[in-house]
């Protein structure tokens, strides 16, 4: 999984986005993550191919009960963070977004405003922009949501 999020973050800075995981995420987190049971793998060929963090019910992401615009809808919801792919797999976070959808029916996400890719897919699979949320510190993330 360090090897993904490096080559992700490799990516991001190749591709306009070069301040958005600087040194993220830490091992710590990683680890919560998998502990939590929120950690997802995709594997294949027998290869981890991508990683994610999913978690879904009310209220779950202190980060989004305070937006600079409105949320679309205030039902339970699932999130999906840290999207990480080795790059082996073509379509990788449009699988990961798809599969956290299906779960709940009801998905937010949030990104840096320089991830013009994974704005263009988010759109591209009808999440609509909602606003702005604050993440550690202080940092504005553009958020999304689809229902």
């Amino acid at each position: 999984m360090l090897a993904i999020f490096e080559r992700a973050r490799k990516f991001m800075s190749d591709n306009g986005n070069p301040n958005q995981w600087k040194n993220y995420p830490p091992v710590d987190l990683i680890r919560s993550d998998i502990k939590s049971g929120k950690s997802y793998v995709c594997v294949e060929g027998g290869a981890v191919v991508g990683t994610f963090f999913y978690d879904f019910g009310a209220e779950i992401e202190p980060t989004y009960r305070v937006i600079d615009g409105a949320w679309k809808n205030d039902g339970a919801y699932g999130v999906i963070h840290r999207i990480a792919s080795s790059g082996a797999v073509k379509g990788f976070g449009e699988f990961c977004l798809n599969w956290a959808f299906a779960r709940g029916g009801h998905l937010r996400i949030d990104t840096h405003a320089d991830n013009k890719i994974l704005q263009h897919l988010l759109k591209k699979l009808g999440f609509e922009y909602c606003g702005v949320v604050y993440i550690r510190n202080n940092e504005p993330r553009l958020a999304y949501e689809k229902f």
